[in-house]
């Protein structure tokens, strides 16, 4: 029998809950409903769910603390799209940070809620390009860092751990995936939020920065992550898999 995506809508506002859910149903999709953080906490005790629609401004505990919460416990690698009625840059960087894999403002329409959801699906399912990790292989080991896979943490020479969000831990996989070669911001984008180049574009600059300091990486002589001017950035340090028992 066919997989059918299970997909768990939570927001407090009912009428969004059952037009987004009967549009998702129409279109092949299972769906569940939550009304805050407490359901949602509810329903995931005991179900499986493939992604996540969480809207961010909703009563006690909002959308930014529950992806957070999502993402230290059993349910971190299940995707997260966020709904916001915020316009602001900030707002949506921050959504990334605590490790949403998508974004949408409202007013949004049902259609492009759907196509967003399938998008991440696929980037989620999707086997990395150059690195296969499998469960015995699942460190990466560029320059003194380790990156854990399972975890989602970097290891230093000493196995100090520094914990990376869910935004920069995408963005460095993408780095050691695609190791000297140059990414345009537009295929950074797409490669780790599926958007086309528009105004999330300096989420991306922020990002690196983000990710230079996780990795001590002096912004003005890089060693790991070089800008590369008009052009984007290259992770320029050689990348290798680690065994475990190395």
């Amino acid at each position: 029998m066919d997989h059918i995506d299970h997909i768990l809508i939570v927001d407090d506002d009912r009428e969004i809950r059952e037009l987004v859910g009967n549009y998702l149903k129409k279109n092949g999709l299972r769906v569940s409903l939550a009304a805050d953080g407490r359901q949602m906490r509810a329903f995931l005790d005991g179900n499986s769910v493939d992604l996540i629609v969480l809207d961010i401004m909703m009563p006690g505990d909002d959308g930014l603390k529950l992806c957070r919460e999502l993402r230290v416990g059993k349910h971190k690698a299940t995707p997260v799209l966020m709904l916001t009625a915020r316009n602001d840059e900030t707002d949506r960087i921050i959504g990334l940070e605590m490790g949403a894999d998508d974004y949408l403002t409202k007013p949004f329409s049902a259609r492009e809620l759907l196509a967003r959801i399938n998008a991440v699906l696929r980037r989620t399912r999707m086997l990395p390009p150059n690195l296969q990790i499998s469960e015995a292989s699942r460190l990466i080991g560029f320059g003194k860092w380790r990156l854990d896979t399972t975890a989602r943490h970097l290891l230093d020479t000493d196995d100090t751990m520094v914990a990376l969000s869910g935004a920069e831990y995408r963005l460095l996989r993408v780095f050691l995936d695609h190791p000297q070669r140059v990414l345009s911001r537009e295929q950074l984008l797409n490669l780790t939020q599926g958007r086309e180049a528009d105004i999330f574009d300096r989420s991306i600059d922020l990002l690196v920065s983000r990710l230079r300091q996780r990795l001590e990486d002096d912004a003005r002589e890089p060693d790991c992550i070089k800008t590369v001017r008009n052009e984007g950035y290259v992770f320029a340090l050689p990348v290798q898999l680690i065994e475990p028992h190395a």
